[in-house]
């Protein structure tokens, strides 16, 4: 039932799916390149992480980054896959552990390749460091720390979710809602728009309202998309983070009910998105490129969301 849902919304959304030309080439590099930063990849492993996608997903985001900077998008996108394996997966970290693992991932991102610290080391600590040179070196610090910003409200989002987990408390839809646009990550790939285009906003236009409202709106279509993809793995291990499963507990009905509401909720915030998307105001000639390519950057975000939950083997409803 729920992949004939996912089929019907992907059909529904109003954006053409892309894809760059060198997303192949740099998903066959990208898992040499974790051998080579010592990540222990036992041949399923290897083959789970071939068969995931990340540099797909990362080019269906960015499909006109160059290779060499899908290469950079590509291990960010991995790094995060894998702390979010961390955070959620049956040997999950404890709460303290990913506090460890924030502060020593900020202390990098702020401070350089050179900052240390005790809880963050080892082959995760070596490829954000590889995945990192790039960025720092080509975009301003205004970037800089937004998006280190950015990375530290996910990370305190998936200690958020572990301190519930851990205590068992189920989050209602509206505590849920808002604890899930941290764990996405998408606020963090917005900011990579910017370094895949080349073109940094100001941080007065990034924040404007017109395209914080669109952000949260991108956010909340490829998050729910994603939590009716994992819904049976989120029932099995999550703890109730995944809106079918707080829309069934808030409203008292059954799962497939909830499924039918997530959708149609889903469908009336991306009617949404298209309209304040075509609303947006102009900001002046010398911005208005720029800006067209961050919003570009969030339509592609759902797109590519949608596309590579359908194809990758991450998700049961792959095909």
């Amino acid at each position: 039932m729920t992949a004939a849902v996912l089929r019907a919304l992907r059909s529904d959304f109003p954006i053409a799916p892309r894809l760059s030309p060198h997303a192949d080439g740099v998903q066959e590099w990208l898992v040499g390149q974790l051998d080579r930063l010592g990540l222990p990849l036992d041949p399923a492993m290897r083959e789970r992480l071939a068969r995931a996608g990340f540099a797909r997903y990362a080019g269906r985001l960015y499909p006109e980054a160059s290779e060499p900077d899908l290469r950079a998008l590509a291990a960010l996108f991995t790094w995060f896959f894998l702390v979010d394996d961390a955070c959620e997966g049956p040997d999950r970290l404890a709460p303290a552990q990913i506090r460890a693992l924030r502060d020593g991932a900020l202390a990098l991102l702020r401070e350089g390749p050179r900052a240390r610290h005790p809880g963050f080391s080892g082959p995760l600590r070596r490829l954000l460091v590889q995945a990192w040179r790039e960025p720092r070196r080509r975009m301003p610090a205004r970037w800089r720390l937004r998006f280190a910003d950015a990375v530290a409200d996910h990370l305190d989002g998936a200690w958020r979710e572990a301190v519930a987990t851990v205590a068992g408390r189920q989050p209602g839809v509206a505590e849920y809602v808002q604890l899930r646009r941290a764990t996405s990550a998408a606020y963090v790939s917005y900011p990579l728009i910017e370094f895949a285009a080349g073109r940094p906003l100001p941080d007065a236009v990034y924040h404007h309202p017109a395209l914080r409202r669109l952000a949260d709106l991108a956010n909340d279509l490829l998050s729910w998309y994603n939590d009716l993809a994992s819904l049976e793995r989120d029932r099995a291990g999550a703890g109730g983070h995944n809106l079918v499963l707080a829309v069934a507990a808030e409203e008292g009905v059954p799962v497939p009910a909830a499924v039918d509401v997530v959708a149609e909720r889903w469908r009336a915030e991306m009617a949404r998105f298209v309209a304040l998307r075509a609303a947006v105001p102009s900001f002046g000639p010398a911005l208005d490129e720029a800006v067209t390519a961050h919003l570009d950057g969030l339509a592609n975000a759902v797109r590519g969301t949608i596309d590579w939950t359908m194809e990758s083997a991450r998700y049961p409803v792959a095909g």
